[in-house]
């Protein structure tokens, strides 16, 4: 294929500053130390894990560090960062454009570019995503001067938001019928609630996941991102260092709106041409009362309630930032709008791989491991992407990776240690399971799914310090129905029968 003047050409190119793009750029410098490796990214910032733990044999914990991409490049003599995001792919050429109109050729091309916020209504000046450090923010800000905010979605972000906001009414629409939904059951949300209105805060557990650092300090201005220039996600602990305080002076209030989403927003003056009726915070065990206040903007849920506010945040997931690539590829796309990707994590088109949040596991998967738009599997992917691609230059075979054995997340909502494992929520197993459930107010709560006397999943909140045993378990599917209910027996002590 004839190169174009002034395309430059690189064995190896990746797209994403986020975790997936620079751990699969890490890798592929480590694997091919004579090779320049070009990470091309629209943010002036790169997102670095650090202080990686292997917990067990599928958990891990990192902390997730933004740093100047110089700091990568001077770790790796090899790597080469372009500042850009990428205008177009011209995949029949091996060719990437990027926004500054220069052109790249590649042998092998990774695609890491993340997602993005789903906003629930665009271009509302009153909406606001938060997805990356930009957006976190600007929330801050906001919500300095904000009395009462009216929250959508019911994923990690949002659960954090609600638990930290104080001095201000937060009225929370879950479209599911408890919070927390993506990481765990009701039982579950039933044990977290009363931390959302315990009045006094216990010092929070030193939280060592994420360090924003901006070159030099803080106060230079930063170039304000316009809201389609994408900055990385977001992962656990990211209101560490945001101080989320409102402008009354109680701790914490909070009313939770359930099964129910959002129907319209009203400014205040077609709020007022309306002449409907919106309803105060509501109080204990009271019916709910209209509101004489005036509100910068109202929400109306699809349950029939109107909430004025100052301010909504939309935290309802995630889609997968595909745009730029589809314009004149044939890309084949999952139902969630990633691009697919085979057990080997390689795209429809060839010499083209995805990882991370852009692309759609579409394998057989293991029976107790699922996607899910995660930090952690993110990594992974981007690690095995790295090896996958470096196989097929070498002209040698991979294996799966273990990682994609089984599901398994650690993190942290409310100030619990929340462990996540296989088929956590039953996802997929129909009405054949069981569940067994162990849990003591205020200190740990355990649920395990079995299914013909086999461990599938477990949820594990607090220090309880099964997680390795239980994920040995669900992976060497013992049948266990021989235990019953002991099983769960605080008495007797597990480990002794399964290490």
């Amino acid at each position: 294929m004839a190169a174009s003047a002034g395309a430059a050409r690189s064995r190896f190119v990746v797209v994403g500053g986020g975790i997936a793009g620079v751990t699969c750029a890490e890798k592929l410098a480590m694997e091919f130390p004579s090779e320049d490796v070009l990470l091309v990214t629209a943010s002036p910032v790169i997102k670095a894990v650090t202080n990686f733990k292997q917990v067990s044999k599928t958990l891990e914990e990192f902390d997730v560090e933004e740093q100047p991409s110089s700091l990568l490049e001077k770790r790796y003599h090899n790597i080469k960062v372009v500042q850009s995001g990428v205008k177009q792919l011209k995949s029949d050429e091996h060719r990437i454009v990027t926004e500054d109109g220069k052109e790249y050729m590649y042998e092998k091309l990774c695609l890491c570019a993340g997602a993005k916020p789903k906003l629930i209504f665009e271009g509302n000046p009153y909406v606001l995503g938060i997805r990356d450090t930009d957006s976190a923010q600007a929330f801050q800000k906001n919500l300095a001067q904000a009395e009462r905010i009216v929250v959508v979605g019911n994923g990690g972000i949002a659960l954090e938001l609600v638990y930290e906001i104080e001095g201000c009414e937060v009225i929370w629409a879950i479209k599911d019928k408890a919070i927390g939904n993506t990481f765990f059951d009701a039982g579950a949300a039933e044990f977290l609630i009363p931390k959302l209105t315990a009045e006094k805060r216990e010092t929070p557990i030193e939280c060592k996941r994420t360090k924003y650092t901006m070159e030099g300090n803080e106060e230079k201005e930063r170039p304000i991102a316009a809201a389609d220039k994408l900055g990385s996600a977001l992962g656990p602990d990211w209101h560490e260092g945001l101080a989320l305080k409102g402008t009354k002076e109680f701790s914490h209030k909070v009313h939770i709106e359930v099964l129910c989403e959002v129907k319209k927003i009203h400014l205040q003056e077609e709020f007022i041409r309306l002449q409907q009726t919106s309803f105060t915070f509501p109080k204990e065990e009271k019916n709910i009362e209209p509101d004489e206040v005036l509100w910068p903007v109202y929400v109306e849920l699809t349950n029939g309630k109107i909430y004025g506010c100052n301010f909504i945040v939309s935290a309802t997931g995630v889609v997968p930032n595909v745009k730029p690539f589809l314009d004149g590829n044939n890309f084949a796309v999952g139902e969630d709008g990633g691009l697919k990707v085979d057990k080997h994590m390689h795209t429809s088109l060839p010499d083209i791989y995805a990882a991370g949040d852009i692309c759609t596991a579409s394998w057989e998967p293991s029976p107790v491991w699922h996607q899910m738009r995660l930090w952690t599997q993110a990594r992974q992917m981007g690690w095995y992407a790295a090896k996958c691609m470096a196989a097929d230059v070498l002209g040698e075979s991979v294996d799966m990776d273990f990682s994609f054995e089984l599901f398994a997340h650690v993190t942290k909502f409310f100030n619990y240690k929340v462990v996540v494992l296989g088929k956590y929520n039953a996802q997929g197993l129909g009405v054949d399971h069981e569940l067994m459930l162990r849990c003591t107010k205020g200190q740990e709560y355990v649920k395990v799914v079995m299914q013909n006397g086999r461990m599938m999943g477990a949820v594990l909140i607090g220090e309880t310090d099964l997680e390795e045993t239980f994920e040995n378990l669900i992976l060497n599917q013992m049948d266990l129905s021989a235990y019953g209910e002991d099983l769960l027996n605080p008495d007797i002590d597990i480990e002794d029968y399964f290490d």
